[in-house]
């Protein structure tokens, strides 16, 4: 089975929005513009992430703070 990945391009737009976000990620320092990939067994599993109740918590607070591209790809 091929490999999923979740890649996203992200732009902070609200600095005190996002410092809430960060706080349920594993992130640190000073977020700017970036490329994020995020690697999963199938892209069935990537799908189970991002509809996942935990991630929609980090879904709702990044909403206000950032702005986003995603998609989930397969076979990278």
């Amino acid at each position: 089975m091929a490999k999923g990945c979740i890649i996203a391009n992200v732009e902070m737009t609200n600095p005190d929005q996002h410092a809430a976000y960060r706080a349920l990620s594993e992130t640190q320092g000073i977020s700017r513009a970036r490329t994020v990939v995020i690697e999963f067994p199938s892209s069935d599993a990537a799908k189970t992430f991002y509809h996942s109740a935990e991630y929609e918590i980090a879904r709702n607070e990044r909403a206000y703070a950032a702005q986003m591209n995603l998609m989930v790809v397969e076979g990278v």
